[in-house]
């Protein structure tokens, strides 16, 4: 995919620029029949009242400009994208009707701290901590939730505070933090070829033998198996799965890697576990249901069910949790912020 620089839309004669446009995602369509039809969403926390709407017609350079060179060069339905300066996430559609559109998902650029997801103090020190452990890091969540922006945050924080060697297996980049991260750390990218299996990436990464092992999102069966391996081998690993709950991502997870390793993957994924949750963000933050295990414990209750398939009980310890950190901890225990 080539990508626009700044200098092609320094001279487009008064209208308004996107990059100034507060959006989040913008649907753009791109055959010859489209004259530059575009929609944008724009960001923000109140899920019933951020639907998308016509962009205004100030705008509608640029957009041309945007579907042109998207038509002319798209070569991957799902790809990055750079336009004057703004980082964009790409997916393309053909409708049933003949029309071919694309999303663009704007990327910030900069990495999060903790601290900037409005968690509470409490919940940010204790998954500090965890960047002490070895094991397997399960953020899942609804599309466009934050689950990519958390992992990353922890990814940074955990490289900037304990050092070692990070390395991002994703399709495609999204942050850029490639490079040293703070004094100790140091953060290699991998862009997943298109027609490459995740598990080959995965394989690679561990033969550098990272510290720290980020996977944008689980997405085949030997992807998943990687993931359990790196997990119980002396790794930490953060990924994120597409799921409804914490315990409907530990078996979907379970369900990819049963597809390549067997019966395994739940014994696997119980000695693997470090922590998981679930978030969804709203108009007053993020709402987490969480399950953290107990290090070195094989007889972990959470462990012991997962081993058990009785990944549908989790749901007690997932309460019992929230309720303790609430008293010791003096938080919310479903937003994890300070009351």
């Amino acid at each position: 995919m080539n990508t626009l620089v700044a200098s092609d839309s320094k001279n487009l004669g008064g209208g308004q620029k996107l990059r100034d446009l507060p959006f989040m995602d913008l649907y753009v369509r791109i055959d010859e029949g489209g004259k530059g039809m575009a929609r944008f969403r724009s960001p923000g926390r109140d899920y019933s009242n951020n639907w998308s709407r016509p962009l205004p017609d100030s705008y509608r350079i640029e957009c041309q400009i945007i579907a042109e060179d998207i038509r002319k060069n798209i070569d991957n339905p799902d790809s990055s994208y750079q336009f004057d300066g703004i980082r964009f996430r790409l997916s393309y559609q053909r409708l049933a009707n003949g029309q071919e559109w694309v999303i663009l998902r704007r990327i910030n650029s900069r990495v999060p701290t903790l601290e900037e997801l409005s968690l509470a103090p409490q919940i940010i020190e204790y998954l500090r901590k965890l960047g002490q452990r070895d094991g397997l890091i399960l953020i899942s969540g609804p599309t466009g939730h934050g689950k990519t922006t958390t992992s990353f945050a922890l990814f940074a924080d955990f490289m900037r505070r304990y050092g070692g060697v990070g390395i991002s297996v994703e399709d495609p980049v999204e942050y850029n933090l490639d490079g040293p991260v703070g004094d100790y750390g140091y953060c290699y990218q991998v862009q997943v070829d298109k027609d490459e299996d995740w598990a080959t990436p995965l394989k690679r990464a561990l033969r550098w033998t990272p510290r720290y092992l980020l996977v944008g999102e689980v997405r085949s069966p030997r992807a998943a198996e990687q993931i359990l391996r790196a997990a119980t081998t002396g790794h930490l690993v953060i990924t994120t799965i597409h799921a409804g709950s914490v315990e409907e991502s530990m078996m979907g997870l379970m369900h990819l890697a049963e597809q390549s390793i067997g019966h395994a993957s739940n014994y696997m994924l119980a000695q693997g576990l470090t922590a998981a949750w679930h978030q969804t963000l709203n108009a007053t933050g993020p709402y987490l249901r969480y399950i953290f295990t107990e290090e070195n414990n094989n007889g972990d209750p959470v462990r012991a069910l997962i081993r058990e398939n009785k990944v549908g009980m989790i749901n007690s310890y997932i309460d019992k949790q929230a309720a303790r950190m609430s008293v010791l901890r003096g938080i919310d225990p479903v937003r994890g912020r300070r009351e």
